[in-house]
């Protein structure tokens, strides 16, 4: 094969190559493709060193008669005879001698350079390797390294080494690599024939030579192990067994672990020097890699580490348990309670196991390690999870981050069933995770009263020493608080949460604690969307970041935090950017473990279908969303939103009989909500009425009836403009008109305007002198299908502006005086006249009107079409 990478390393200009690499890494194909795809065949002095060579002289003539059929050698070098008292020193001194003058480029290739066993003869190439001229380039290859002193080529830029990762194939060449066999994989078997071989060359072509002609080659790559036949007989003879018997004694044992240590190989083989060892075994390239820069700790290449197993077992399957049974109780002992498990199980003790894991769950499940706690459940037997009370509690959890919220409650009644019978000293223990476990079940069915009760009791038992499990304490304090936040907030009780979410994440920052911080930032993000678009997509993208660098984009809080920021984005009128924020959401969330998360992401699609004018896509999702609501302990507060969006839908595919049975099915209530007042208003419009319309909305304008969010306000205003536009009352529908942008314009609301059309008002109501002309033009351009251009560049403001002054930034273009921006953002006269006097200094201007335009100038204002 053409590895043009590596060839053009080789040809590079360094005086010494050495390929230092395990056996089967293709030291040997690839040095004879690149001097054969290179045309080096003439200028190529060829050497293999037999096994066990210990005669320098037959090594030297070896060297000298390779050298004589080169072209350039071949005028240069003497011959010379073997001959009982030939020194090895004097042929090298004639060598030396003979190539001085040499002006064309000799490749000196000597492989299996290790066999080289004379020390004598390592010492003489030294010499040619130290004192060649410079036109005779060496390339030394072996599986591992041979002292000769070539530290001082490598601190002069003169030495170029090819390691086993250099040589390790890639999935593109591995694919090629079984192409030229006449076998082909598809993507998924070949990644994990890839993963299992680790690019191993001699791996790679054992397996293609099994594969070709069997009937199920993708179960075989699945399956392809250092076990197979072929490879435990390559492996068994090219490298265990050249070992010494303490070393092979060492493998065998250590050989059930997935990293060994000096210290752990020393438990598990009774002796000493277990670090020492390793490090040789490192060193000479027998399938040991070190994990860290120290070399104390050791990984075995998979197939290698498949073929000690497999000698294990054969030769000694009694010591199988016991090893694994020694293995656990050193992690344990040594804080690494996952391998702890691991090994537990793998001695079958099945008790011991279940204890370690019932101890670790708490500290996992804050870590956000879900997917650790699901794999080592998985390694009980069904009837140790169903027997015991901390197992049964481990598996509620389990079956609640899995989705199963009725398996999640079954488990925990056995758990709680079982836990009379637990022994004493883990009393404690079980009654700590069926407290966690009974908080996150009725947390996840939006049970308040019972997420209250939980939290008190966890945040109890953290402060009474006599309860506090070691070092959680202020753990599950954190953990009550933001599952109180959570709750409160989808119990819409949204002043109660923000307090508790701010709490549990500052403590989870405190004491290091980035799963929890990330959950309870996302639903901070969630709380802020009814009062900031900007502000909530701000927070969404901390918690989304946070996810990121934790690798947890696929845990439940995430898709809180992508459909918020889709949701905010969508509130802005950005509907390309939340597109793939709201996709993400929908593969994030799992509306059977989580059926509030599930009425939010279907609520946030069906708003983003309804704004691109796609109504039966829109009708869809909000049905979905009204289906997943009965799953709740109590009503979603976004339940009538949803019906009124639902409602919305109706009356836009022209469907007003269903939606007028649909609003005859509300209470008395429900209907004088602002959000079904708007779509009475919709709906009274569609049927030519609106006068009707009018009357409706009144409640929803003077503040009588609930209005719970800015667009909603925007709307009303905007209907309200409709509705008196066409009963023939221009100002009137002015005055509404820019109300509606006055309220849209601090935080770029302009969602209420996708979903209500009126290009014609807008117009009308830019020529006649509104506040709003850049808005105005920034919706018509929406409306129209075209993205609004970048704003220019300009400098930035003298100093960065403070949240606080951004936030009073935003209601600068409207007509509300100083007073009435104090009262929008329940603050002082005096506060916001202060943040005014601060942004003029800051924007370099004098004037309200020149602070605005200067704004605007720098993408401060209006980020729908700033902040793309």
């Amino acid at each position: 094969m053409s590895r043009p990478g590596l060839f053009e390393r080789l040809g590079a200009s360094a005086r010494v190559t050495v390929v230092s690499a395990p056996p089967g890494s293709g030291k040997t194909v690839l040095l004879r493709s690149w001097i054969g795809e290179a045309g080096l065949g003439e200028s190529t002095a060829w050497v293999s060193v037999g096994p066990g060579e210990t005669d320098p002289q037959q090594f030297w003539l070896s060297v000298l008669g390779a050298l004589r059929r080169t072209s350039a050698g071949s005028g240069l070098v003497q011959a010379v005879s073997a001959a009982p008292g030939l020194d090895g020193w004097a042929i090298v001194e004639r060598l030396l001698k003979d190539l001085a003058p040499l002006d064309d480029r000799i490749w000196l290739v000597i492989d299996d350079v290790h066999e080289l066993g004379s020390d004598e003869a390592q010492r003489q190439l030294e010499l040619l390797v130290m004192r060649g001229p410079p036109e005779l380039r060496m390339v030394l290859a072996a599986r591992h390294d041979v002292r000769l002193g070539l530290h001082r080529l490598r601190l002069e830029g003169e030495l170029t080494e090819l390691r086993a990762a250099d040589l390790q194939f890639t999935v593109a060449e591995a694919r090629e690599l079984l192409a030229a066999a006449g076998v082909g994989l598809p993507g998924p078997a070949l990644e994990a024939l890839y993963e299992r071989t680790e690019g191993w060359a001699a791996g790679l072509r054992l397996a293609a030579l099994s594969l070709a002609g069997h009937e199920d080659p993708e179960r075989f790559a699945a399956e392809f192990s250092g076990s197979e036949r072929t490879v435990a007989e390559y492996l068994l003879a090219e490298v265990l067994e050249r070992q010494g018997e303490e070393a092979r004694r060492l493998l065998l044992r250590t050989s059930v672990l997935e990293q060994v240590s000096g210290e752990l190989a020393d438990a598990l083989t009774g002796g000493s020097g277990g670090e020492r060892i390793l490090q040789d075994l490192e060193e000479a390239n027998a399938f040991v890699t070190a994990l860290d820069a120290a070399r104390s700790c050791f990984r075995y290449h998979r197939l290698f580490a498949g073929l000690l197993q497999l000698e294990l077992r054969r030769t000694a399957p009694g010591d199988v348990t016991g090893l694994h049974a020694a293995a656990a109780g050193w992690f344990a002992g040594h804080g690494f309670a996952v391998e702890a498990v691991r090994h537990a199980q793998g001695a079958q003790d099945w008790g011991l196991a279940a204890r370690l894991l019932a101890d670790a769950w708490p500290g996992l499940h804050l870590g956000g390690q879900a997917a650790i706690v699901h794999e080592l459940l998985a390694g009980f037997p069904a009837e140790a999870r169903a027997a015991d009370a901390e197992l049964a509690a481990l598996a509620a959890a389990d079956e609640l981050a899995q989705g199963s919220l009725e398996e999640a409650k079954r488990y925990l009644a056995r758990a709680a069933l079982g836990s009379v019978s637990v022994p004493a000293g883990r009393h404690g223990q079980v009654q700590l995770l069926l407290g966690v476990v009974g908080l996150l079940l009725a947390r996840q069915r939006g049970n308040l009263p019972t997420v209250i009760e939980e939290a008190g009791r966890l945040q109890a038992m953290a402060e009474a020493p006599e309860t506090a499990p070691p070092g959680l304490g202020e753990d599950l304090r954190a953990l009550a608080l933001t599952s109180l936040g959570i709750a409160e907030y989808g119990a819409v009780r949204f002043e109660e949460a923000k307090p508790h979410l701010e709490q549990g994440v500052a403590l989870a920052h405190r004491i290091g604690r980035p799963y929890l911080e990330f959950t309870g930032r996302a639903y901070q993000a969630a709380i802020e969307v009814s009062r900031s678009f900007t502000r909530a997509a701000e927070r969404s993208r901390r918690a989304v970041e946070l996810a990121e660098r934790h690798g947890w984009t696929d845990d439940p809080a995430a898709g809180i935090a992508y459909q918020t920021l889709g949701g905010a984005l969508i509130g802005q009128g950005r509907l390309e950017e939340a597109e793939p924020w709201v996709q993400r959401a929908e593969r994030t969330v799992r509306p059977e473990a989580d059926p509030a998360a599930g009425v939010r992401v279907h609520s946030v699609r069906g708003l983003l279908e309804l704004a691109r004018g796609r109504d039966a896509d829109a009708l869809a999702a909000f049905r979905a969303a009204e289906r997943l609501g009965g799953f709740l302990a109590a009503p979603h507060y976004l339940a009538l939103p949803a019906r009124a969006w639902l409602l919305l839908a109706l009356v836009r595919l022209g469907e007003t009989g269903q939606a007028e049975q649909a609003l005859a099915g509300l209470g008395e209530q429900d209907r004088d909500r602002g959000d079904i007042r708007t779509t009475v208003a919709v709906l009274r419009l569609a049927q030519d009425d609106p006068q009707a319309a009018a009357v409706a909305l009144g409640p929803a304008l003077d503040g009588s009836a609930p209005v719970v969010s800015r667009t909603l306000q925007v709307e009303s205003f905007l209907l309200e403009a409709i509705a008196r536009d066409a009963l023939g009352d221009p100002p009137a529908a002015g005055r509404a008109l820019e109300r509606a942008l006055d309220l849209a314009e601090p935080d770029g609301a302009l969602l209420g305007f996708l979903l209500h059309p009126a290009p014609v008002l807008l117009e009308h109501q830019a020529r006649h002198g509104s506040a709003h002309a850049a808005l105005i033009a920034e919706i018509l351009s929406l409306l129209a299908g075209r993205t609004p251009a970048p704003p220019p560049a300009a400098a930035p403001p003298l100093e960065p502006l403070s949240d606080s002054e951004v936030r009073v930034l935003r209601y600068l273009p409207t007509n509300l005086s100083a007073r009435e921006i104090a009262n929008e953002l329940y603050v002082s006269t005096n506060t916001v006249k202060t943040h005014m006097h601060h942004l003029y200094a800051k924007l370099g201007t004098h004037r309200r009107g020149e602070a605005v335009e200067r704004a605007r100038t720098l993408g401060l204002l209006a980020p729908s079409a700033r902040r793309r």
